[in-house]
Formats: C-alpha cells, sequence, structure tokens
C-alpha cells in the first residue's frame, strides 16, 4: 500500500507534557496553529506512551473543540504502552520525563497487547481515529532483552504484534502502517517481516550523523515506495544548545561526549560566520536526501509553529554544504 505524507508532520509530545506542562488554554492554540499555518490534511505524530495517553487525550478532546474535519488530519498512534492507575509519586515508565500526569503506563507488546493499545488510544481520541499505526520503540523492548533467548522472544512479540496492525489496515481500520525508531538498524532488521508502509528514523540521518550505510538503506526503502519521515533532527534539542544528547545528558569529561560538544561549537561558529540559523540549516539537511519526504519536527510554543513550517520549506544554496564540508563538519554533500 503506497502512502502520501505531507512534508511536515507535527509531534505531539508536548501534549502530553514532556518536560514541561503547557496549559490547556497553550495546547489548544498549539493545535489551532497547526491548522492555521498547514495545508490540509495535517499529520499528528502521538503515542499511548505521551503523558500515559494524554496527548492522546488532549488531540480527541481539542480537534472537536475546534470542530475540524476528520478528513483534514490524519493521526499517528504509535502503540506499545498502555494507561493504568498511577500508584506512586511520579510515572514508573520513564521518571523525571513527563511533567503533572495523572497516570501511568505499562508496555504491552504482542499480538492482544498491541489490540488493547490500539482500541485505548481510539478511545481516548473519540470521536477521531488514528490513521497511522506502529509499534513504538521496538529498538528499545529489543535492547532489555536478559540474554539471546529473551531476545528472541521478544522479537517474535514485535512480529506478532505487526501481524495484528497489518491485518487492521488490511480490513480498512488505519490507513497505513510503518515504524519509529532511534536504532535504524533493527528498522533494518525488521523490514523483511513488516510490509511497512513508512518508516520513521529517529536520531539517525542528522546533519551531526550520517552514516553512508543508513544512506543506502533509506535509498532501498525509498524504491519500494516506502514513505521516509525523518524526526529528532536536533538529537534532542542538543545541536541548538540543549544539555541532552539523544536523551542523555552529556559529561564533558567523557571523551565521546566531549567530542559531541566540541563538534557543536564548531557548527554554531560556522553558522554565524555564514549567518545562517542552526536549526533551520540541520532541518534542510535532514530533508536532503531524495528518499527522506517528510520531516517530523515539534513545539511547545503556538508562536513558533510558522517557524516549523518554514523550515521545513526552506533549502540552502550548495555553497553552504560545501564549507561545511570543508570545515570536516558533514561527510557528505547533499543532493541537488
Amino acid at each position: 500500500m503506497q502512502v502520501t505524507l505531507p512534508r511536515l508532520i507535527f509531534g505531539a509530545t508536548t501534549l502530553g507534557n514532556l518536560l514541561v506542562a503547557p496549559t490547556d488554554a497553550q495546547k489548544r492554540e498549539l493545535i489551532r496553529q497547526w491548522f492555521l499555518q498547514s495545508p490540509q490534511p495535517i499529520v499528528i505524530d502521538s503515542a499511548g506512551k505521551y503523558g500515559a495517553g494524554l496527548s492522546l487525550e488532549v488531540i480527541g478532546r481539542v480537534l472537536a473543540e475546534l470542530e475540524i474535519d476528520p478528513a483534514a488530519v490524519i493521526i499517528s498512534n504509535k502503540l506499545a504502552w498502555r494507561r493504568v492507575p498511577l500508584t506512586t509519586p511520579e510515572p514508573t515508565f520513564e521518571p523525571g520525563a513527563w511533567i503533572d500526569i495523572h497516570h501511568d503506563a505499562v508496555q504491552d507488546i504482542s499480538r492482544e497487547g498491541i489490540l488493547r493499545c490500539w482500541a485505548e488510544g481510539n478511545e481516548l481520541l473519540k470521536p477521531y481515529r488514528a490513521g497511522l499505526l506502529s509499534v513504538h520503540d521496538p529498538d528499545e523492548y529489543l535492547a532489555a532483552a536478559t540474554d539471546p533467548a529473551d531476545r528472541r522472544r521478544r522479537l517474535d512479540d514485535i512480529r506478532a504484534a505487526y501481524e495484528a496492525i497489518r491485518e487492521l489496515r488490511d480490513a480498512g481500520e488505519a490507513t497505513a502502517i510503518g515504524v519509529g525508531a532511534k536504532d535504524w538498524k533493527v528498522i533494518q532488521e525488521l523490514d523483511p517481516y513488516c510490509d511497512f508502509d513508512w518508516v520513521m528514523l529517529a536520531n539517525s540521518f542528522t546533519i551531526m550523523r550520517h552514516p553512508p550505510e543508513l544512506v543506502e538503506f533509506i535509498g532501498s526503502l525509498a524504491s519500494r515506495n516506502v514513505w521516509v519521515i525523518n524526526s529528532a533532527l536536533m538529537h534532542g534539542g542538543f545541536l541548538t544548545g540543549g544539555d541532552f544528547c539523544d536523551y542523555r545528558k552529556l559529561d564533558p569529561a567523557i571523551p565521546g561526549d566531549a567530542t559531541k560538544l566540541e563538534w557543536r561549537s564548531r557548527f554554531q561558529q560556522a553558522c554565524r560566520d555564514l549567518r545562517i540559523d542552526p536549526f533551520e540549516t540541520a532541518v534542510a539537511f535532514g530533508m536532503s536526501l531524495p528518499g527522506i519526504r517528510s520531516i517530523a519536527l515539534s513545539t511547545s510554543r503556538p508562536e513558533r509553529v510558522g517557524q516549523l513550517v518554514a523550515a521545513a520549506n526552506r533549502t540552502f544554496p550548495a555553497a553552504v554544504w560545501d564549507e561545511l564540508s570543508r570545515r570536516g563538519l558533514i561527510t557528505r554533500l547533499p543532493d541537488a
């Protein structure tokens, strides 16, 4: 099945209170701006894990308040986590990440588990439904294996979950199925078994990290009409000055971390010299492969939505990439 998505996809972690807790009014205005600033249908990327279902709940409620036509929105729900009562002072599934939420979440990856997640997601989204389905972070699920036998069992769980959502797609309950992961090699491992219509890469093909073997894999996906979405282009805000890179706070005393910090310093200096914006530059590079068809960007601030839209459509002259290559900041030049 061939899927067609817009160039820009709006990430909805902030609606689940990731690291910050916007007010209901701010969340409503953020969603309103998505529709004001972008052609329709827009795509919203969410998950049961985001705020233990809070993100999905907010999407359904606010879309209804704004009287958004269901045909004007496509919702992606990454399945793997279900809401449960909160019985501890803070959620157990990612302590410290989700602010002021009132439920916990448990992982539920299996054929039956993924169907439970799907049903719960649609209940939270009412009267809307998710059109894009996937298994959330299968790479993390596999990485938690205690030994090779446990990893094989977990791989069987993921494959069974994909059998279930493939049946939902084939029955018309969903538009398309895909996968999102931080470790692109796990996507490559699952690719022969899961019949993906789309894949979402995270922290993988970025201006700081773009291995040639990943470039080759993206080309393979594109040749089979698999829609490639690029996300987490800033490595969790690191490229624009944050302390965290790929969800971990960096320590300058660790050699690998020091290398990343030194690269960022040189990148930001190059941007100042060239009078270009680091955020826009990273976004443009993240869209530079012909096989990458969409990017996912997010913000908690409604006034920044226009900047995201502009960055998603900005291109840079070849001279910029030539200079970044000359300075040793990138190892490949974007395709024309």
